[in-house]
């Protein structure tokens, strides 16, 4: 497949930047919200990086497995899950390569990854397959993003666009693109992302909704 980048251009989850941490933890609130509404009891993060979201879900009793194209970061997550005493597992894959076999979970996790990707429609088409039933999805929103790097005085050069990112999406460009193969159940904007839980249209035979708040 086509080339995947290796781990975050920025550490946002640690910069000591003030604005920076206020949008991370807008960030992250709206994910604590929207994998809470989901409701499940296993989850599986393709691109976990460093495990950040990860570690959010096992710590609130989720059982996570992951991965990620870096082995490097599958390294760095598997010992501090090991450090904080997780149990979840990290394990070195392309998000292509994904299938049922290797990547099970009632939610499947794919935040800050898709904006990275030469193919993302085959990407989508990955994760339809492995969503039982829901997708918990994020990607920068443009052209706020690129405006808030040229704002801060970084990539100027490349007009505000974040080296490795391919694909640029508004809020409404990402949702009609998320809706060829799932429906929308619910959307945060926290400054400066787009976020959206799913449910993909046509689950496998047999897999059952949990009867969370957000199932239709």
């Amino acid at each position: 497949m086509d080339w995947q980048p290796e781990g975050n251009f920025y550490d946002k989850y640690n910069s000591k930047n003030p604005l920076a941490r206020r949008m991370m933890q807008g960030f992250l609130q709206a994910f604590d919200s929207l994998s809470a509404d989901a409701g499940v009891r296993t989850a599986y993060e393709a691109g976990c990086g460093e495990g950040h979201l990860s570690f959010r879900m096992a710590r609130r009793g989720i059982t996570v497995s992951a991965s990620d194209i870096s082995g490097r970061l599958v390294e760095e997550a598997n010992q501090q899950a090991r450090a904080d005493g997780l149990s979840a597992k990290f394990e070195c894959a392309s998000i292509y390569d994904l299938t049922t076999q290797n990547a099970q979970g009632e939610l499947v996790v794919c935040c800050e990854v898709l904006e990275h990707l030469e193919e993302p429609q085959a990407a989508l088409e990955t994760l339809a397959n492995l969503a039982h039933p829901y997708l918990l999805a994020s990607v920068p929103r443009e052209p706020l993003w690129r405006a808030l790097n040229i704002a801060r005085g970084s990539y100027w050069r490349q007009w505000g666009n974040t080296p490795g990112h391919v694909n640029h999406w508004s809020t409404a460009g990402f949702l009609r693109f998320l809706g060829t193969r799932f429906d929308v159940l619910a959307v945060r904007t926290p400054l400066p992302w787009t976020m959206a839980l799913c449910k993909v249209r046509n689950p496998p035979p047999g897999v059952p909704l949990n009867g969370s708040a957000v199932a239709s």
